[in-house]
């Protein structure tokens, strides 16, 4: 049974600083992303994503397909997380012509739908003989995942059932062949699981429940399957290793895998999938193996912004404690993936834990991800760039210094809109009598039970939340492990309550005024000696925010030395600075330079203050340095 459950999508309306990101997501962010879909976006990669669905419906009709296809074989997947992301808008803020751009490319969908319910435009287009041949590279079920998502949020944000509908046609083409047919095959990329899960709940269709535990249970079950569809085919996408298991995470069954191996952001997709069925179904040893795979990454594959997949090479995990800083990858989307299963994992059991990542990787990789205007995005998120050496050698070719307006292979900017509009959903929760506050993010919220809430704060700055409730039931409010200490008062009373797995329970009857304060001062963070990149380095956090260092306020970052016997102290929030924020300083000596390549003379060092932001405010202010982990004296 769960423990609690996701909020509907209009259920939430945020203020603050969650609003403040919304609407730039609202008003910048998904309008850009639509002039790039229509491919009208001045200096950016060409998409052709519209025009690929109607050279589509071109195709079915029996007319010439105009261009063709132009773009990834996944490239469809764009418009579907623009409609995501467009539909969680308009939840908010109602907005005519938004929905009236959404309407107008959920017709170019519908028209590129074939008659059997099959809709992947690559394959329409390019040949229709090679559908379903290349589960391997076609990313077909991928595509359909992302598009049933963007239908259920579309029609709970709208009541608009004509997106709902294409989605449902497809979903049953898909399980006509892998159920109804008995069709050997699972997802190269795993997404549909999730989306799946997620139809089945809003339609009640138990076809779609089915379709998801057969694409889960049968992953790993026949690690050869990749290698006999290679063998049948004659063509390929990308000449893809078909015994790439691990790569795949289908080296073995799911309820069998111990370790997150290969692409990190199929990797988090799957384990949503596996976290969300074990929920819907009470699968307790599913719920283990997702408990194993989160321990894994949590505990030895992390790094200390949230972020995940170390390497460059496969954008994936690698080995336990391999995290460099200089060349992380850590991928936006998988960062957002890691948000999806750590709210499934609360669906499992009500663990702080799962909320504390959520938190870390939202207010640190998510956020860093884009620009604070809106108008440029990170693929990857490293923790150290070195001007001269990132981006242009060729270890590090992948660490961009700045953030770039577009990407050909595009998923994570249209990826992070869609999170930062639906974060409502992850930052609270229900059951029963039972209102779950897992992230602190202010706004208003109407649960099912009846009970209200509003929450005001200048989080994640502001370490004081208030929270105004009228109903009757509980209200449960995660207490951050980083809060070494909290003071709460109930109705103007101090209150003493114990957390209970990271969790306060606070009756409520009627009304209720809850005043939370957590511990803001500045903390040194070192890592693990099992990590060797950062053997006597720190980081600097406050709150859930991790800091860095760059070049724009102290110079040549390179050669300072923090040091840890002096506390560092915050200062007073500057809101004309990096779009509002609290600078840290930490005492530091800056070593002099040695005259050649190395020397045998001793440092020469002078005492410096070395000024920090918050990691996700990094490069708004031109191409400079900048390091998360400081060497130490």
């Amino acid at each position: 049974m769960k423990t609690q459950k996701q909020i509907p999508v209009t259920s939430y309306k945020a203020s603050g600083f969650t609003e403040k990101y919304q609407n730039i997501v609202h008003s910048t962010v998904i309008p850009y992303q639509y002039s790039v879909l229509w491919d009208k976006a001045d200096g950016a990669e060409k998409s052709h994503v519209a025009a690929n669905f109607i050279n589509a419906a071109k195709a079915l009709r029996g007319e010439d397909p105009g261009d063709g296809f132009y773009g990834m074989v996944f490239q469809d997947s764009d418009a579907y997380k623009w409609l995501e992301a467009a539909a969680y808008a308009v939840a908010d803020k109602p907005d005519e012509n938004l929905e009236r751009q959404a309407d107008e490319l959920i017709d170019l969908i519908a028209d590129a739908q074939d008659k059997d319910g099959y809709l992947n435009t690559f394959f329409t287009i390019k040949d229709t003989e090679k559908r379903w041949t290349n589960l391997l590279e076609g990313h077909e079920l991928y595509c359909s995942g992302h598009l049933i998502e963007a239908a259920c949020t579309y029609y709970e944000a709208t009541g608009k059932r004509k997106l709902l509908d294409i989605a449902v046609k497809n979903a049953e083409c898909i399980y006509d062949r892998f159920v109804k047919q008995n069709t050997e095959g699972i997802p190269g990329h795993p997404e549909i699981e999730l989306a799946l899960l997620r139809l089945y709940r809003l339609t009640e269709n138990k076809h779609f429940l089915e379709l998801a535990k057969k694409f889960i249970n049968e992953r790993g079950k026949a690690p050869d399957f990749w290698a006999r569809e290679a063998k049948k085919r004659s063509w390929s996408v990308w000449n893809s290793d078909p015994w790439g298991n691990d790569y795949r995470q289908s080296a073995k069954p799911v309820r069998e895998q111990t370790e997150a191996v290969g692409h990190a952001v199929r990797a988090v997709y799957l384990y949503t999938g596996m976290a969300d069925l074990a929920a819907e179904t009470e699968d307790k040893e599913l719920f283990a193996a997702c408990r194993r795979l989160w321990e894994n990454i949590v505990h030895r594959k992390m790094y200390i912004t949230g972020g995940i997949g170390s390497t460059v090479q496969g954008e994936a995990f690698t080995v336990d404690y391999d995290l460099p800083p200089d060349t992380a990858y850590s991928e936006t989307c998988a960062a957002i993936g890691l948000i999806f299963f750590a709210e499934k994992m609360l669906e499992n059991e009500i663990n702080g834990e799962y909320g504390d990542v959520m938190e870390l990787v939202f207010y640190n990789t998510v956020l860093a991800g884009m620009q604070l205007d809106g108008k440029r995005f990170f693929y990857v998120n490293p923790l150290e760039v070195d001007i001269g050496i990132s981006g242009k050698a060729c270890t590090h070719s992948h660490v961009l210094p700045s953030r770039p307006k577009w990407y050909a292979c595009a998923c994570c900017p249209p990826n992070a809109a869609r999170l930062i509009g639906s974060i409502g959903k992850y930052a609270y929760g229900e059951k029963g009598d039972t209102a779950y506050c897992h992230l602190f993010t202010s706004g208003k919220v109407s649960f099912s039970n009846g009970m209200k809430l509003e929450c005001t704060t200048s989080y994640p700055y502001d370490m004081t939340i208030k929270y105004n409730i009228s109903g009757r039931g509980k209200v449960a409010v995660r207490i951050p492990k980083w809060s070494r200490e909290f003071s709460l008062k109930v109705n103007g009373r101090v209150t003493s309550v114990i957390p209970k797995n990271g969790y306060i329970y606070i009756d409520v009857d009627e009304k209720a005024k809850i005043e939370l304060a957590l511990d803001g001062t500045p903390r040194y963070v070192r890592a693990s000696n099992k990590v060797p990149r950062l053997t006597g380095m720190t980081a600097l956090m406050r709150g859930p925010l991790v800091y860095c260092f760059e070049g724009t306020d102290n110079d040549d970052v390179r050669s300072i030395r923090i040091d840890r016997s002096q506390k560092p102290f915050a200062g007073e929030f500057e809101p004309d600075l990096l779009g509002g924020t609290i600078q840290l300083t930490a005492k530091a000596f800056r070593a002099e330079d040695c005259d050649d390549l190395y020397s045998s003379e001793a440092e020469k060092l002078t005492p410096c203050d070395a000024v920090a932001v918050p990691y996700y405010t990094w490069g708004n202010r031109g191409e400079n340095d900048m390091r998360v982990w400081m060497n130490t004296i």
